[in-house]
């Protein structure tokens, strides 16, 4: 029996995607293998949101050669997408298939082409008999075995964009935007809640879930989201829901109003930012200013005092001033943020930022490690206010940490069985944890 070994890289929606990878492969008669040593087949399924996601993939193309130099490496993914070519002359790649046909990944490894050295062509908008997989269209498909033996498990309702922000190549990897149904949500939600405490929706746009689908024409225009949130709690017994990045303006009333009443939605609100800047967000083409996402950031906070709010920065955008970035710094300061994920602006080809004047990379670096500190005392402030809370927390595999409903890491002070809901009173803070009353680790 052939064994393989699956690496993701990327976000939640990549995650999904590659359990649902390991299920078809396991369908196919595959055993799973705990390292790139074990595998006769391994499934590297990359990024390409920048240049360093690029890096990280050929770097693990490289380390997969050397500790297994007779299995069969297919990479797919993002990268996969965007630079099939470009990935198949990497020594040891046997096979590069794109977002276009991930789903037919299980098939086409089972099969066993005869994929030893890269000869082929890229056929646009059909399956290559040769090396490469790779198509202009996006099909649909059912989501199922999408939570993998995690213990929060990322399901993924909604993929591709189509939005056109300046920098992004994502909607050209990924496609226009496309929902599952509502009925598969709430079947496979419905499923896990059988197996799992917490589930977490994700997507590529989640907020533009059902917006591409007719089937859902009852939902309120503009509102297909929080009709869906509110169906998973009215019909099936999820304890615990968590919404993963929703961009501004889709956290409308009701969909934060609906998450402050219910105790089964997570306190947690993620929202893209990437500037505090007008005049830069003008230029990425984003769809705010930053007036509007203070509003909604502000109504969060008031509805929820103590929620995570996070969201996403990026640094070094081309023609970025320095005054440009001291206004984007005091917004993000003056913001209710409890952590944030920063970026260094990296360019990507095909997008119209890349064409434009850049950004010195120092300065680019410079102004990514000033947004971190910032980050990280915000975070910190933020945890030594749960000191003395009560927190509903879902234990993680091992038993031994824990995640907040408010999403701070918990150290416990003792093991618990791991998938399971609990409250816990925070003790203290250590490193980038929240710990449990009663810890050893316990630093005030």
């Amino acid at each position: 029996m052939e064994r393989f070994f699956v690496k993701n890289f990327g976000c939640r929606a990549a995650q999904a995607d590659g359990a649902a990878i390991e299920a078809g492969l396991a369908q196919k008669g595959l055993s799973a293998a705990d390292a790139y040593g074990d595998a006769d087949v391994i499934i590297l399924n990359s990024c390409t949101v920048t240049a360093t996601a690029d890096d990280d993939l050929r770097q693990a193309v490289r380390r997969a050669k050397r500790e297994q130099p007779d299995a069969r490496i297919v990479v797919t993914g993002c990268y996969a997408q965007r630079s099939p070519e470009e990935i198949a002359k990497l020594p040891g790649v046997s096979m590069v298939v794109g977002n276009s046909h991930k789903t037919s990944l299980p098939d086409l490894v089972a099969s066993r082409p005869d994929t030893a050295d890269y000869h082929g062509e890229i056929r646009i908008g059909e399956i290559h008999t040769g090396d490469i997989f790779v198509a202009t269209e996006f099909l649909s498909a059912p989501i199922e075995d999408a939570a993998g033996d995690r213990t929060r498990p990322n399901l993924k309702i909604q993929d591709g964009c189509n939005n056109r922000c300046s920098f992004c190549i994502i909607p050209f990897v990924r496609g226009r935007s496309r929902s599952a149904t509502p009925e598969q949500v709430i079947g496979e939600v419905g499923a896990l809640a059988s197996r799992y405490r917490e589930v977490v929706l994700s997507g590529i746009n989640l907020g533009r879930w059902g917006r591409d689908l007719a089937s859902v024409a009852e939902a309120p225009a503009g509102r297909k989201l929080p009709w869906l949130v509110r169906r998973l709690l009215d019909e099936t017994p999820i304890e615990r829901l968590r919404l993963s990045s929703v961009e501004p303006m889709d956290f409308s009333d009701e969909l934060l109003e609906m998450m402050t009443l219910s105790t089964r939605i997570a306190k947690h609100v993620h929202a893209p930012l990437q500037s505090g800047s007008d005049t830069v967000l003008r230029r990425m083409h984003r769809k705010y200013r930053p007036r509007h996402y203070e509003d909604r950031v502000r109504r969060a906070r008031s509805l929820m005092p103590h929620a995570a709010i996070g969201a996403d920065v990026m640094t070094g955008f081309p023609g970025e001033t320095a005054a440009e970035f001291e206004d984007s710094f005091a917004f993000i300061d003056a913001m209710p943020f409890t952590y944030l994920h920063v970026f260094t602006y990296s360019e990507r080809p095909g997008t119209p930022a890349a064409e434009r004047d850049q950004v010195p990379v120092p300065e680019r670096k410079e102004r990514t490690h000033r947004l971190r500190a910032l980050a990280a005392k915000k975070n910190l402030a933020f945890r030594q206010s749960m000191i003395g809370r009560d927190l509903s927390v879902v234990t993680l595999d091992g038993g031994r940490r824990a995640l907040s409903d408010n999403y701070l890491k918990v150290e416990l002070a003792r093991p618990r069985s791991e998938n399971q809901l609990i409250d816990v009173k925070i003790g203290g803070v250590a490193g980038d944890l929240v710990t449990e009353q009663g810890a050893l680790t316990v630093l005030a």
